[in-house]
């Protein structure tokens, strides 16, 4: 089974481009929450909780993410508790407004998703592995606790492997 560096590292070599890297603290959190919201439905009150396919969506993921490193597993998870929080609001909405509001966060964010790969000069890494998918948001994670000094024994293996970021143009260094 791979590693937590070994996914992270894998994805960060699609996202060598800061402008990208950028995008993706904005688009990924969008289409996670959109995600969310749209399997949101159907679903019912048990306990207080609301409970939805994106209940068993979040938990498996979560699962997967502290098999794969405990610290980061936790963040995911609150953030998974956030999003379901904020999408069970919408579900117990209209339809209306439960349907647009998970479209509308799903294509921006890819939106954004593809302006950053255009900076990147590369295509998404779900592209050649749709495990892609589902390390794109631990990698958001991981990036924000590099960002703010945190896990940089693991920063520096990824960097090792996928190599430094730049700011290209148009995919040339």
């Amino acid at each position: 089974m791979k590693t937590l560096v070994d996914h992270l590292a894998q994805y960060a070599a699609y996202h060598r481009d800061r402008r990208n890297i950028a995008t993706h603290f904005i688009g990924i959190p969008m289409i996670v929450l959109a995600v969310t919201v749209l399997l949101s439905r159907p679903g019912f009150v048990v306990g207080g909780l609301w409970l939805s396919p994106a209940s068993l969506a979040a938990l498996l993921s979560t699962l997967f993410y502290l098999r794969l490193d405990v610290r980061f597993g936790v963040i995911m998870g609150a953030l998974f508790g956030l999003c379901l929080w904020f999408s069970a609001g919408l579900a117990m909405a209209g339809t209306l407004l439960w349907l647009s509001g998970g479209l509308g966060l799903f294509v921006v964010g890819w939106v954004i998703q593809f302006v950053g790969h255009y900076y990147e000069g590369r295509k998404p890494a779900f592209v050649d592995d749709v495990m892609g998918l589902i390390i794109g948001p631990l990698f958001v994670v991981a990036e924000a606790a590099f960002l703010l000094g945190l896990r940089q024994e693991i920063e520096h293996e990824v960097v090792q492997r996928a190599g430094p970021t730049l700011i290209r143009e148009r995919g040339v260094v």
